[in-house]
Order: structure tokens, then C-alpha cells, then sequence
């Protein structure tokens, strides 16, 4: 899934993975996809340890039943955003540009493509990076598959076991002596490296403090801003559609959600917001937004079918503040400065740290264990 992961707070979340349950059925309030799935390494940690993995098409391209959006439109678009694709890649060899300046204000189909970018980078066309985007669009691969029990689920099951302090934030490290020195509420941790593994908001805004100061961490997690992504559950009751079927509430509009529809077959809608939409639905109602997007399309009969259950409001949570990163304009660079240990002894993981992975749970993951290799004296390069 595409995360904001978080080192501080009691639960990460379209960003970081937090799996809640509905009638027994988990749900991944973050993070739910595992994108370049025959390469990510989430992918045989499941099927090692007895999690489901579910290798069927994601469907983000079909429109069930053509509801509001003809066979014409939905060729028209795939080839308007095709076009805009290929004019962006072509020029990744000249100087860094926003992903808006490969398609006319006035195209048609202008709204839908915001709307995509709001779904994979948490910011409009206009906020992204060419440069940083294209990394990870070479890398990636078409194989986004799911985890029956839940993404969430699967990552906390790694740290069964493990010695956790939930809700004890660090609020700052000193690393001018011989031993690091981190303050924290419950006292302060004596230790000989640190993995700071938090969203760049929380560095961004200096929610935790180096002694003496790192002003090139909080510069590049600044450059690193996190993006918006949200969902909204609903039950439905006697659906209607099969299993992991899709429907896009308007094409025509930058402000719409992704509705995927009975996942694994459950009674549930999982609606997504992302961008611009994502953040005026913060303080709003999303679940009402979603559903007269489907009732819209299915019938004024369907809404008395619709219950909502939760909803996401990631730009709200302490220490997390959004979902997943993407780069500002001619500020791909600054993950590998913010990647970078200091001294040896203070180390970074997280999604932004990973030059072409970030915004992923697999690019937290890599990131993290080439810290800990770092600590252990093992050092590795990400590849």
C-alpha cells in the first residue's frame, strides 16, 4: 500500500497501515495494496507466515456495468491519459516541471488525470514532481494484489514479541556526547544509534529536536511534504455487483472517489479520496459525499442500502498529518539527503527515504532494514 509510516505514534495509517474490523471482516484503513507485488517483499512474508494473498485485478480501470462513464468516454480517457504518460516521460532528461504541464488546463480530461494523481501521489498534478514521479513509475510494476486479513494486520504481526512503548513520543535527541540521549515523557533512552523512522511532517515541523540541530533533515522533509489519501467504509446491504468489482463516482470531475466495491466478497463499499478532494473532505462529510456518488449512478432506491461505518481523517492524526509523500518541484534529491545517517549513529527509514519505492509500505520496509544493517555494521545499498 502507499504509506506514511510512523516510528512515534500508537498506529500507522492511505498512508500508514491501521487494519480495524467490521463483522469480523478487517479492513485497512491505510494502507491496503501491495503494489509491485511479484518484487515486494511483503508479498512472501505473507505467504510465509499463512496470510491470504489475493492476486485478483485490482479493476481500477473498469467501470461496473459502464455506470455514468460509456465505453467511448472510458477509451477517450485511457488515451488522453496515455498521451500525457508519454509526454511526461519524454522529457525526464530536461529540468524538473509540475506533472501539470504536460496536459492544457482545458482538456477534457484534465479533471480525471488530477483526480488519479490525487489517488497515487496525495497531491494534485500541480504539486508533483516530474523528476520524482517518473522514479517511481520505472520501478513499478502493474501487479497490485491484497491481503485477506487485512495489510495492517500482516505488518503488526512482524513485531509480535517485540519490546513496544506505544504513545511515548520522542520529543528530542542529543547526540553531543558519547551515548545518544532521547527525551521522552516516561524518561530518557541512553543508546548507541537511533533509527528515526517518522513522516516527514513530524521532521518537518521540528516535532522532535536534534541536539545540536540537523537543519538539512527538517529542509528535506519540508521538500517532502506528505500528501492526502482517505477512505470511507460502507455497508451495503444485498449488493449487487461481484467480488472486487470498481466504479469511479464522476469521471468528469478532479473531486471524485475510487468505490471498490465487496472486496473478498464482503458487504462493504471502500470509497478513496485523494488530493485536493481528499483534503476539503477532511472537514466535511465524506461518507455522505460517497454516498451520492453511488446513488447517482445506481438509483435513488440505493440509499437507504447504504450505512457508513468510518471514515479516515490522516491530516489530523498527531504525528502522522497525511498520507505519503511526494516531492516538490526540483526537490526529488533531497530523499537521498534525508535518507543519509549522521555520525554514524543516527540513522532514517521511512517511505520518503526510498529514492524510487517511497510512498509504499515495501519502500518503508527496504528503507528500514538497510538501517538496521547500518546499526549492526552490515551496510547495504537499496537497489
Amino acid at each position: 500500500g502507499r504509506l506514511a509510516r510512523a516510528f512515534l505514534p500508537p498506529r500507522e495509517g492511505g498512508g500508514p497501515d491501521w487494519t480495524p474490523a467490521f463483522a469480523g471482516e478487517h479492513v485497512d484503513a491505510g494502507c491496503g495494496w501491495l503494489h509491485s507485488a511479484e518484487r515486494n517483499p511483503w508479498t512472501s512474508i505473507a505467504e510465509a507466515t499463512g496470510f491470504t494473498v489475493d492476486r485478483s485485478d485490482a479493476n481500477w480501470r473498469t467501470q461496473w456495468r459502464d455506470l455514468g462513464f460509456s465505453p467511448e468516454d472510458q477509451v477517450s480517457s485511457t488515451d488522453a491519459y496515455s498521451a500525457w504518460n508519454e509526454r511526461a516521460l519524454a522529457a525526464i532528461e530536461g529540468p524538473d516541471r509540475p506533472l501539470s504541464d504536460f496536459i492544457a488546463p482545458n482538456d477534457p480530461w484534465r479533471p480525471k488525470i488530477d483526480a488519479i494523481s490525487g489517488y497515487a501521489n496525495g497531491a494534485n498534478l500541480a504539486q508533483v514532481s516530474l523528476h520524482d514521479w517518473a522514479a517511481y513509475e520505472d520501478a513499478s510494476t502493474d501487479d497490485n494484489w491484497t491481503v485477506k486479513e487485512g495489510y495492517g494486520t500482516l505488518v503488526a504481526s512482524r513485531a509480535v514479541g517485540l519490546n513496544i512503548r506505544l504513545s511515548t513520543a520522542v520529543m528530542r535527541i542529543d547526540h553531543s556526547g558519547r551515548r545518544l540521549k532521547l527525551d521522552t515523557p516516561a524518561g530518557t533512552i541512553e543508546a548507541d544509534h537511533v533509527i528515526v523512522c517518522v513522516p516527514t511532517t513530524v521532521l518537518a515541523k521540528s516535532q522532535i529536536v536534534f541536539d545540536p540541530p540537523l537543519p538539512d533533515k527538517h529542509a528535506a522533509a519540508a521538500d517532502l511534504p506528505l500528501g492526502l489519501a482517505d477512505k470511507v467504509f460502507l455497508h451495503v446491504d444485498r449488493p449487487e455487483w461481484p467480488t472486487n468489482a470498481h466504479l469511479v463516482g464522476n469521471p468528469y470531475t478532479a473531486c471524485t472517489a475510487s468505490h471498490r466495491l465487496s472486496p473478498f466478497g464482503w458487504p462493504i463499499v471502500e470509497s478513496f479520496f485523494g488530493g485536493d478532494c481528499a483534503e476539503m473532505l477532511e472537514d466535511g462529510d465524506a461518507a455522505q459525499f460517497a454516498i451520492d456518488e453511488l446513488v447517482g449512478l445506481l438509483g435513488s432506491d440505493w440509499r437507504k442500502r447504504f450505512t457508513p461505518l468510518a471514515a479516515t481523517r490522516w491530516r489530523h492524526e498527531p504525528y502522522i498529518g497525511g498520507s505519503y509523500s511526494h516531492a516538490r518541484v526540483g526537490r526529488a534529491g533531497q530523499r537521498t539527503v534525508l535518507a543519509a545517517s549522521v555520525d554514524g549513529r543516527i540513522h532514517f527509514a521511512s517511505e520518503a527515504c526510498h529514492p524510487f519505492d517511497f510512498s509504499t509500505a515495501h519502500g518503508a520496509y527496504a528503507t528500514g532494514v538497510t538501517a538496521a544493517r547500518a546499526v549492526i555494521g552490515e551496510p547495504v545499498t537499496i537497489a
